[in-house]
């Protein structure tokens, strides 16, 4: 398996992708507030630290502006989360975010990436598509929302 330290340029000094560590933790707290409108826990965050997850950190001119989170279970990943700062986003952050979680799940020999989208989210679903993951299935109410729930998506990218 990867030891999951690899990292990515962006072709930016001082920018790139790197392990989140709990010390970010302040700064992760503040950008799920900003992006997100039932934003997780602190405590959510923090049970992220254990072996079968990896957390990863974007880092723009020293400044952390995204992260994701993803857990391993099986021979699956399962992206969970992901968020770019709102004055970073449409800059490609969360795209390499993305590129980094599956170039790391295929390096540690994993089948397949999974993950739920608002379906009222449509920048991330055309993401994800792009990429090249497939929807296949709904989840009723997974979100919370202003009316009792919204569906989400389940998309998946085979590896094999």
């Amino acid at each position: 398996m990867n030891d999951g330290q690899a990292t990515i340029s962006v072709g930016v000094a001082d920018s790139g992708i790197r392990p989140l560590t709990q010390d970010d933790l302040p700064r992760v707290m503040e950008l799920e507030r900003l992006g997100h409108s039932h934003p997780w826990t602190e405590g959510i965050f923090r049970d992220c630290f254990k072996g079968s997850y990896r957390v990863w950190a974007f880092v723009y001119e020293d400044e952390l502006v995204g992260y994701a989170i993803v857990s391993y279970q099986f021979d699956e990943a399962h992206l969970l989360n992901v968020c770019v700062h709102p004055n970073f986003r449409g800059m490609g952050m969360g795209r390499k975010l993305l590129q980094h979680a599956i170039a790391v799940a295929r390096d540690d020999d994993l089948a397949c990436m999974i993950l739920e989208v608002r379906k009222s989210n449509r920048a991330a679903t055309l993401l994800y598509r792009s990429e090249g993951f497939q929807q296949i299935g709904v989840r009723p109410k997974y979100y919370p929302g202003p009316s009792g729930g919204e569906d989400a998506r389940v998309m998946e990218l085979q590896f094999t």
